[in-house]
This record gives C-alpha cells, structure tokens and sequence, in this order.
C-alpha cells in the first residue's frame, strides 16, 4: 500500500536516504529542508509525488503550513519523520549558553513543533506512525555532546509519552537510535572544538575520535532508509529501535550496567520509605 509520508531535513545526510527510498519505492512525499533547492533532482524525476517545504523546524507556524501542505496536495499523511537535528562537540564549559539553546531548540523544540503539528491531522485520521530520529546519544551520555543529548534524551521522554497517549487513538510511535552513518552528519554539520587542555583526556579524546572516524563509520545510509521503510509497513512496529551495530551494541552494553548499579543500590533506594 502506497503512504504520504512527510521528512524534516530531507537534503541531506539519513534524511535524504530515506527520501530517495521512499520515492523509490512508490509513495509520495513531502520533504522539507531549510533550502528545499537542493532537492531539485528529486522534483525532475518524481514530480507531482513529491512537494518540497522550506521548513526551519524551529518556527512552529512553519511546521504547520508544512504538515497543511500534505493534507491539501495527498489528503492525508501516513508517516511523519522528525529527522532534522545537528549536534557540536566541545565541553560543557566552554560550549556558550546561546549554542547550547541552539541545539536544544533544533534538536528537541523542532521535534516538539513538527509533532504538535501533526497530531490533528493523525488524530482526525484515526492513524500514522511518528518516526523521532534520536541518537545513540540518546540513551548514552555522549562524550563532549551535552546539549545533543540533552535533547536527544528529552526526544525519548517525549517521545514515550507520545506513544501511551496516541497509542488508543490508532497512532504508532517509534524512536530510532542510529549509531554512526557515513553521512555529511560527523563532517559539514558539526562544528569540533576540542577545547582546553584540562579537556584533553575527554573532550579532545571524543573530537579526535570524531575526526577520525569520519567516512569510517559503519551505518550505510540505505540500508538505514531501508529499515526505516520496513518499520513503517507493520502494524506493530517497535517503540524503540537502535539502529547500526555500533548503537545496538553499546546501548545493550550501556543498559546492562545501568540495570547492575540499579541492583547494587537497591536497599539505599528502598530505605527512603516511610517505616511502617
């Protein structure tokens, strides 16, 4: 069955991977960019199923008129992902308050504005699936990304509430936590500041990592697009999904050594109840 399906940062990187795929494989789209002309290519070889929307996730009426734009030109829409996001390197430190919003308004508040936006649509529809692009950052504390995953970690918290309540209302929700991808994301679209040298074990460790790391990274951006098509055609797809074996293996890593501490410090966390 054929979907309208809606992405936010479809120029580039996963966003534009899954673009391709979704247009290749018969449905149609809305694709939003901050520079929709760079999706020109796509235009000439798929017209009248693809509409491009210069969208800034950021400006909520804009996610609006961007979610309007699918109900007017297919009459509905079907799957909705919040892709767009960046995320600097540097320390807590020396990373300024004005950058940290920045990315906290991109990476949560533009996932937050493009949501609310559909909703309506979805609720009146009585169905579709919110893809929320997350980060293995979003369920590990990144080295030298704060503010990303900070953001990233408010995504799945809003994004788990999200799926109890429009759960009853016939609407799936699903979180993905790519790894690394060999996309322009670890190159054009992060600024590495490696910061002062108390940092260097840290901070500098990660930038140089990062560096180094760029074109090595093992996530293929179409087989990601790939998956992604394939959770869009169940019926039951996952809440979460980590995506690469990168993240896949580091969040089981990470969450059993979590589950460990839990279980370590358990009769401290019990003994805060009143006696009885």
């Amino acid at each position: 069955m054929t979907q309208v399906w809606l992405i936010t940062g479809s120029s580039r990187g996963l966003g534009r991977a899954l673009a391709d795929a979704v247009l290749a494989a018969g449905h149609s789209l809305v694709a939003t960019a901050r520079d929709p002309a760079r999706l020109d290519d796509l235009a000439g070889r798929y017209g009248t199923r693809l509409r491009r929307v210069a969208l800034d996730v950021t400006d909520a009426e804009a996610a609006e008129q961007a979610i309007a734009t699918a109900a007017t030109a297919f009459g509905r829409l079907d799957v909705l992902v919040n892709n767009a996001g960046y995320g600097n390197i540097g320390s807590i430190e020396d990373t300024s308050l004005d950058d940290i919003r920045a990315q906290i308004e991109t990476n949560l508040f533009g996932v937050i504005n493009v949501t609310k936006a559909a909703i309506p649509l979805l609720r009146q529809q009585r169905s579709g699936h919110i893809i929320q692009l997350s980060s293995v950052g979003g369920r590990i504390g990144a080295m030298g990304r704060a503010a990303y995953s900070a953001a990233k970690w408010g995504v799945e918290g809003f994004s788990e509430v999200l799926a109890k309540e429009l759960e009853p209302l016939g609407i799936k929700v699903t979180i993905v936590e790519p790894g690394g991808f060999r996309t322009d994301f670890a190159g054009a679209s992060t600024t590495i500041t490696a910061g002062r040298p108390e940092y260097d074990a840290t901070v500098g460790a990660a930038a140089r990592f990062q560096r180094d790391y760029n074109g090595k990274q093992p996530g293929d951006p179409a087989r990601a697009a790939a998956a992604l098509l394939q959770i869009a055609a169940l019926a039951q797809p996952p809440l979460r999904l980590p995506l690469g074996s990168d993240a896949a293996f580091a969040i089981e890593q990470a969450d059993l050594a979590r589950l460990e501490s839990d279980r370590n410090w358990r009769p401290l966390s019990l003994s805060t109840d009143f006696s009885t």
